[in-house]
């Protein structure tokens, strides 16, 4: 399974009267503390963005200052170190475990390291605190990390999925097309990225990563002369999203007589 595709940033919700978290006793806060990793001097609470830190208004002011401290460094680490990452998220869940931005958060940074099942069950206790869709595509994409590309392809029929903007819907989309690919089922993961908004790709992270997942299934589905023609499309619309022009050089050493 490929490293998550995507960056992410805090989810602002509207602070919800029923996430509020207890005050840790004095024992509590101790054993916190033993268990947290240690944060860099130079990070500030105000680093988190304004919509998250709302959130936090259910904490006293110093566990929301440490709580948001946690988060702006697990953030930080996400690409660069994955693990540490997901123990500042761990500290910042230990203090506001009420709290759906900072579940999703643990979620989301869980994911990054691999870690399928205790990102799958953050991202399910967020969507329950919060409401909403949640990240659909994230937790899709954790099925097929525990090796259930089934139940990947039923969240993305969900009808929460038919009422997702249209960034999010993409991303589930190749979700499901990737979990078409791990069952085999190779032309069916074609036909799961075709539509308008593929014919429309032009530009943009996102056009660049639906163009990718599209000539990765038509590469296994063994149209390698239209797989090099999308690998194309991919890298236009952004080189920077994704190895397609890489991909697409190999292709054509490896085969010079490829279309």
């Amino acid at each position: 399974m490929r490293r998550p595709r995507d960056g992410a940033s805090f989810t602002a919700r509207k602070p919800n009267p029923r996430s509020q978290d207890r005050r840790p006793s004095r024992g509590d806060d101790s054993q916190q503390r033993n268990q947290d990793p240690r944060l860099p001097d130079n990070v500030e609470p105000t680093e988190l963005p304004d919509e998250a830190r709302r959130d936090l208004l259910a904490l006293d002011k110093t566990s929301a200052d440490l709580v948001a401290r946690h988060l702006v460094v697990a953030t930080q680490l996400l690409e660069e170190d994955p693990a540490r990452a997901l123990a500042h998220a761990r500290a910042a869940r230990r203090r506001a475990s009420r709290i759906a931005m900072v579940r999703e958060t643990a979620g989301i940074a869980a994911y990054y390291a691999g870690e399928w099942a205790e990102a799958l069950n953050e991202l399910r206790t967020a969507r329950r605190i919060g409401g909403g869709s949640g990240l659909l595509a994230v937790m899709a994409d954790c099925e097929r990390g525990l090796g259930r590309p089934e139940r990947a392809i039923e969240i993305a029929r969900s009808p929460e999925a038919r009422s997702l903007p249209t960034e999010a819907a993409i991303e589930l989309r190749i979700v499901a097309a990737g979990a078409r690919m791990d069952l085999e089922q190779y032309d069916a993961a074609v036909v799961t990225l075709q539509g308008s908004d593929l014919d429309n790709a032009r530009e943009g992270a996102t056009a660049a990563r639906l163009c990718y997942a599209y000539a990765e299934a038509l590469l296994a589905a063994g149209r390698r002369d239209e797989a090099l023609s999308w690998f194309f499309r991919s890298s236009e619309a952004d080189s920077e999203a994704t190895d397609a022009e890489d991909r697409a050089v190999e292709m054509s050493e490896a085969d010079p007589d490829i279309v």
